[in-house]
């Protein structure tokens, strides 16, 4: 299986719904990752101000830090190989770098059995 990192600027959270505006890419790169978690694939994400070591101990990250500054961020690696710079991957970047279906990123939401004495599907 794939492993992917994917090293973040500095936020105070991961799903780009806190602050006074939601972020429409962070909230996508979240519920992906989320999905993939379902799946059984884990992303790692590291956050530079919720984990600066990580960007120290990784000499690929430290070094694109050290030559471009933080704006090279995010960087995405598959396989300690860096993949995609400067912006999340897209759905289908995410399909073909961790080698699933595209399916396995999107949600799934199971309806009620039809024993619930739900009307209209609903409980």
């Amino acid at each position: 299986m794939k492993k992917m990192i994917i090293f973040e600027p500095a936020m105070c959270c991961s799903t780009g719904v806190c602050g006074p505006g939601v972020d429409r890419q962070l909230l996508r790169v979240s519920t992906v990752i989320n999905n993939l978690k379902n799946n059984g694939i884990l992303v790692e994400r590291y956050n530079v101000s919720s984990n600066p070591q990580i960007f120290v101990d990784n000499k690929t990250i430290n070094k694109m830090l050290d030559d471009d500054g933080i704006d090279v961020l995010p960087v995405t690696m598959v396989d300690d190989v860096v993949v995609k710079t400067k912006k999340y991957p897209t759905d289908e970047e995410f399909s073909k770098l961790l080698e699933v279906p595209v399916s396995s990123l999107k949600s799934t939401i199971k309806k009620p059995s039809k024993g619930c004495d739900c009307k209209g599907g609903c409980c």
